[in-house]
């Protein structure tokens, strides 16, 4: 027969008066990403990857459907509003614009502004900022470009490369239009990719574009091709994390998480 708590039990009374906090999920560090509408690979990429402790959270900015150059400079006028969807309350340490060439298309400086607007609090980033900064903390300069792009918009990346003091010897882009097509570009074909595009006198290859599955093979390319390979989610991973202070070095995501 069940009986009625006595109120005078003290132990009962601290439980139920005082409740217990830990740091919860997330407790080393709170990182946002803004997406294009139809992006499909860098919320399962961030998940997968993140290290214990460290939360990843979304919003969609909003864009036309064709991938351009025109179309993803339009992108800045909802970035600050996505921002400013991710976690409202608790806030974050991180706050970045998840689209290389997007962030190209708007550029660096006024993708960041933007960011901080919706999110006053985080630390900005960028994509295409994540690349630069993982090219140059591997201390590589002459570089090989591939991506899924339309040329013009492979143009513009190889604008902004040359622009961030690096020298593109060649580009090649796969002449695709929409994230539809970008997301189903299978892994085995971009070790192939990448060992058909590089130079012997390239520092280093770099796969531009967070809807391409780059980062499940990242490794795996850079065992073939003996140099550092870059790709658009390693680079945004290493760089969300290295702003949280999360200094975590997975295994299997190349030189840059490995050795940086």
């Amino acid at each position: 027969m069940d009986t009625l708590r006595d109120p005078s039990d003290d132990t009962h009374t601290g439980i139920l008066d005082t409740v217990r906090f830990d740091e919860g999920r997330h407790g080393r560090a709170r990182i946002g990403f803004v997406l294009i509408p139809n992006e499909q690979t860098v919320e399962e990429d961030m998940m997968r990857n993140m290290p214990p402790g460290v939360g990843a959270f979304f919003a969609r900015a909003e864009m036309p459907r064709e991938i351009s150059t025109d179309s993803l400079a339009q992108l800045r006028g909802s970035l600050a509003g996505a921002a400013a969807r991710i976690l409202p309350d608790d806030g974050l340490d991180v706050i970045c614009f998840a689209c290389t060439s997007g962030t190209v298309a708007v550029g660096e400086d006024a993708s960041c502004a933007e960011l901080v607007k919706g999110a006053p609090g985080a630390a900005p980033a960028t994509l295409a900022g994540a690349v630069r900064k993982a090219l140059t903390a591997l201390d590589v300069h002459r570089i090989v470009l591939g991506s899924p792009y339309l040329p013009e918009l492979n143009d513009t990346m190889v604008r902004y490369l040359d622009g961030a003091g690096f020298e593109v010897l060649d580009a090649h882009g796969m002449g695709l239009s929409y994230d539809t097509e970008m997301v189903r570009v299978a892994p085995g074909y971009l070790v192939d990719y990448a060992r058909a595009i590089d130079r012997p006198e390239a520092e280093a290859v770099l796969l531009s574009c967070g809807a391409l599955r780059s980062i499940e093979v990242v490794d795996e390319i850079e065992q073939r091709l003996g140099k550092p390979v870059v790709c658009s989610n390693q680079a945004m991973l290493w760089d969300c994390l290295r702003l949280a202070g999360v200094d975590d070095r997975p295994a299997g995501l190349g030189r840059l998480l490995r050795e940086h």
